[in-house]
C-alpha cells in the first residue's frame, strides 16, 4: 500500500498523521461514550442551565406548554429534554441513544459527537485509500487467496464509510435547523413544537444555528 511504501523509503510523516488520525478518532469515542450528555440532574440545575433557552422560544410558544415532570426520574424536564429508558435519565437537548457508543447524544457530547464522526470518516476515507493502493487484481485463484483479506477489508470500509456520510449529513442538516433526531422523528407527539405557532421555534437561521451549537 501507499503507507508501506511510504514507511519502507523512510518517508513518515503521512503514516504518523494516519496513526494519529486513528487514535484521535479512539480517544473521541471513548470521551462520547463516558461522558454525561447532559442528564437532568435536579429542578435547580435544570433551570439554571436552560433558563435563556427557554426565554428565546416562549414567545412562539403557548403558555399552556409547561415543563413537565418525568413520571420515572420525578424530576421537572427542561424543555428538548426527554427520558432515555435505556440510561435511566432525562438528558437535557436529547437527540438519540446512540447503539454505537451505548450512551445518548445530547446537550453536552453533541459537539462531540459530531467531531467524533467527522474524524472517523477522513480515517475511513484514507484506510479506503490504502487497501484499495494495495490491490493490483490478477484473474488467480493464488491472488485471491493472499489478497482475500485487504479486499474485504475495503469492501468492510466502503459500507462503514457510508453509514458514517449519511449519518453525519443528516446531524449537519438537522443542526443547521436547529432542531433534533427526537424532535424530526416525533414532532407531532411533542407538546411545544405541536401547538407552537412555527413549525420550528428554535430555528434562528443556519448562521446562528450554527454558532450556537459549535461555539
Amino acid at each position: 500500500s501507499d503507507l508501506q511504501k511510504q514507511e519502507e523509503q523512510g518517508e513518515l510523516l503521512q503514516p504518523l498523521i494516519f496513526v494519529l488520525l486513528v487514535l484521535c478518532s479512539v480517544l473521541l469515542y471513548f470521551k462520547v461514550s463516558l461522558m454525561d450528555p447532559g442528564f437532568v440532574k435536579s429542578e435547580e440545575e435544570a433551570e439554571a442551565g436552560n433558563g435563556e433557552e427557554q426565554s428565546m422560544v416562549i414567545p412562539h410558544v403557548p403558555s399552556t406548554v409547561k415543563m413537565r415532570r418525568c413520571g420515572y426520574c420525578m424530576v421537572k424536564q427542561p424543555m428538548r429534554a426527554r427520558h432515555c429508558q435505556l440510561c435511566q435519565h432525562c438528558v437535557r437537548r436529547y437527540d438519540h441513544h446512540c447503539p454505537w457508543i451505548e450512551n445518548c447524544v445530547g446537550e453536552r457530547n453533541h459537539p462531540l459527537f459530531i467531531a467524533y464522526l467527522s474524524v472517523q470518516l477522513v480515517v475511513l476515507l484514507w484506510g479506503g485509500h490504502v487497501a484499495w493502493s494495495g490491490l493490483y487484481f490478477e484473474q488467480s485463484w493464488d491472488w485471491l487467496q493472499h489478497n482475500i483479506f485487504l479486499l474485504m477489508s475495503f469492501f468492510l470500509i466502503v459500507i462503514f464509510t457510508i453509514v458514517v456520510l449519511l449519518l453525519l449529513i443528516s446531524h449537519l442538516y438537522l443542526i443547521s435547523c436547529n432542531t433534533t433526531t427526537w424532535e424530526f422523528m416525533s414532532h407531532h407527539r411533542i407538546s411545544y413544537l405541536r401547538h407552537s405557532e412555527l413549525e420550528n421555534p428554535f430555528d434562528q437561521g443556519v448562521i446562528l444555528n450554527l454558532w450556537r451549537f459549535f461555539c
